[in-house]
């Protein structure tokens, strides 16, 4: 289905795809637990401080939606069954749903684990039109995945991304009503959302500025058109301001950039109970390390800046950051680097949630890497401790790691692990990213 029953539009009236897979972490779950289907189903933290990261649609006539906090989900939806994230399984069909958009075309830029850009020029000649190849896609989709995806086809970024919104299924009080799976976003649909839809709706435009632009009296996207871009700078900044004047005006110049490279990786936990000690957070880090690195040797990227984030019960957060002159993939030396950073954040209240991020990455092959760090080190000492350890020292701890990683691969990711690992059961398995994204799952723990 298209926007205009008539003519179907070519590559060149709207060379852009967004492709949405829809409620993806939902959708995993119950192909993996089929006895879920048909009941209302979230993704998230069962806790207290649990958020809801994917909602099936049965729970979303309850009103659940992404975003809201589990303990409101619950007394919207009595009957709500609550599911943790299993990031390895959606980062699993996340990559085979690529790889079925690459297939279609090499110009993919994908945002997320669920979601992506595709420019279809390169097809020009090999097929009819891109709602066709819309179309063949989301079936392939369907067929080899199980999964029900939405598609945008539009003549920009922007357009393709509104569009795929509007080709899913919808909750009304009667139901759920189905979207037409594949949306042409033609010439005349583009000026209709123009003039009627909000400007929370536009590429960019969280809750936080659309206040600051409702404050202005600027509600639609219509009230942008004709505005000084000055003026609104003042509020938003130039860069956004530029922006919502253009795509006011229809316009988006951003071209879809294949193999974008994430800017960075990251793993974060909001505590069951909030951490009061500086030891306890310490310990948290060790977990959190093994997680960021796992995820930088998997991709063959070294870290060149690390970054520590804690926020306070009050919701308050504190960052601190170093940035390397050599590159890091090891978690120990995340680790010890954490640490330092940690000392400097005050703990004037409890701690519930910390984060560790690796970011500047780059490749793996060719950077300098640093493997091990003087643990007591302080901040500023931390880069003089990387230049005086050998890289003789680094290639032994390279190689020791490698192996551990490719045995952990080949028999599993308990068949292997360092003294820090074994419990009295065996070794223990190394924590699973996001595994605690969505809050605790339980009350009384945050591990």
């Amino acid at each position: 289905m298209s926007s205009s029953p008539g003519r179907e539009p070519r590559v060149d009236d709207a060379p852009v795809l967004h492709v949405d897979l829809d409620a993806f972490f939902a959708s995993v779950e119950l192909l993996d637990d089929p006895t879920l289907r048909g009941r209302p189903v979230v993704v998230g933290g069962a806790g207290t401080r649990g958020v809801v990261a994917s909602a099936t649609y049965e729970a979303r006539r309850f009103g659940v939606r992404s975003g809201m906090a589990t303990a409101l989900a619950r007394r919207a939806c009595p009957d709500l069954v609550v599911v943790p994230g299993h990031f390895d399984r959606y980062e699993e069909y996340s990559r085979r749903f690529r790889a079925l958009v690459v297939d279609l075309t090499p110009v993919v830029e994908p945002l997320g684990l669920d979601e992506a850009f595709a420019d279809v020029r390169g097809r020009r000649r090999l097929a009819p039109g891109p709602l066709e190849l819309a179309r063949g896609l989301r079936q392939r989709i369907r067929d080899e995945l199980r999964l029900e995806s939405a598609v945008g086809v539009a003549r920009t970024k922007l357009f393709a991304k509104l569009g795929s919104k509007r080709a899913k299924p919808r909750v009304g009080p009667h139901g759920i009503t189905p979207g037409p799976g594949v949306l042409w976003v033609s010439p005349q649909l583009e000026a209709e959302w123009l003039e009627t839809l909000p400007v929370d709706a536009l590429w960019g435009v969280g809750p936080s500025t659309a206040a600051k632009l409702a404050r202005l009296g600027l509600r639609h996207v219509r009230d942008l058109r004709g505005l000084d871009p000055h003026a609104l700078a003042t509020k938003v900044g130039p860069a956004m301001a530029g922006q919502l004047a253009a795509y006011a005006r229809g316009e988006d110049p951003r071209e879809v950039v294949a193999d974008r490279v994430a800017k960075s990786v990251g793993h974060d936990e909001t505590f069951a109970v909030s951490r009061q000690s500086r030891a306890e957070l310490h310990g948290d880090l060790r977990g959190h390390a093994e997680v960021v690195a796992g995820v930088l040797r998997e991709r063959g990227v070294v870290a060149h800046t690390v970054t520590v984030v804690v926020r306070y019960d009050d919701r308050t957060s504190v960052s601190r950051s170093q940035t390397l002159d050599f590159g890091i993939d090891d978690a120990g030396g995340l680790r010890q680097v954490a640490r330092a950073l940690l000392e400097s954040v005050p703990l004037t209240q409890a701690v519930r949630l910390l984060g560790l991020y690796a970011g500047s990455l780059r490749p793996r092959a060719g950077s300098q890497v640093q493997l091990s760090l003087d643990v007591d080190a302080a901040p500023d000492d931390v880069l003089s401790a990387a230049a005086a350890s050998s890289r003789q020292h680094q290639s032994d701890r390279a190689g020791l790691r490698d192996a551990i990683d490719e045995i952990r691969r080949r028999f599993g990711r308990t068949a292997l692990g360092t003294a820090a690992d074994l419990r009295t059961s065996g070794v223990e398995p190394p924590r699973q990213r996001g595994r605690t994204a969505f809050g605790p799952d339980q009350e009384s723990s945050g591990d």
